[in-house]
């Protein structure tokens, strides 16, 4: 393993602690789009259903695990536990507009027609998009928390890290996978405006705020 894909790794397990330090900590979801965060389950709950029947190594696994438990944790403590916080009005993104269009090109578009494969590459083309929904609840709502700021800086980061870690494997294991990394640049490109807010407005003590 490179330093990119494990500094990728704990990119992404920053954000989502992060993100349920926050919601636990203010006993609040406010700003949190549910919608997105179901989503993400999806993405891990379909990618990692090689839990079932390959073993790795014991970083794999466990990485795997605390994603996918960290994944609906989230989304239980969004619609569960403080529901009454969750802001509904405001996470109105059509999740289908993601869903059933990923879900056919991972049909037509993979590496091999078998179960797990499909599945596999579902997972990433709907992560790529997943948080569009979160977005989406930004714009309408005209500004975010400063600690959602970080949680998405985090997860962006991640997601660039790894394009670096497959240009890395490209060059030096001659590894190369097509639909993760077209996956990863259009996932990069919709941070791209968010980071330039991130680095003007957020690491300068101001509070992130889009046009509504």
């Amino acid at each position: 393993m490179n330093i990119f894909r494990l500094t990728g790794d704990l990119s992404h397990l920053a954000a989502i602690i992060i993100l349920l330090l926050k919601i636990w900590k203010t006993r609040s979801c406010a700003g949190i789009s549910g919608k997105s965060q179901i989503l993400f389950a999806l993405v891990f709950t379909s990618r990692y259903l090689d839990l079932l029947t390959s073993f790795i190594s014991l970083y794999n696994t466990t990485m795997k695990v605390i994603y996918i438990g960290c994944a609906y944790a989230t989304v239980y403590l969004i619609y569960t536990k403080f529901k009454a916080t969750y802001d509904g009005n405001h996470d109105t993104f059509r999740v289908e507009f993601l869903v059933v269009p990923v879900g056919g090109l991972a049909f037509l578009v993979n590496h091999d027609f078998s179960p797990l494969e499909i599945l596999w590459t579902f997972s990433i083309y709907l992560e790529s998009v997943a948080i569009l929904p979160q977005l989406f609840m930004i714009s309408k709502t005209g500004e975010a928390e400063t600690i959602t700021t970080h949680y998405l800086f985090f997860l962006g980061l991640y997601r660039a890290l790894y394009l670096i870690n497959w240009i890395w494997r490209f060059y030096f294991e001659g590894f190369f996978d097509m639909i993760a990394i077209v996956a990863g640049v259009v996932q990069t490109i919709l941070y791209c405006d968010f980071f330039y807010l991130y680095v003007t407005k957020v690491l300068k003590g101001k509070k992130l705020s889009l046009p509504a």
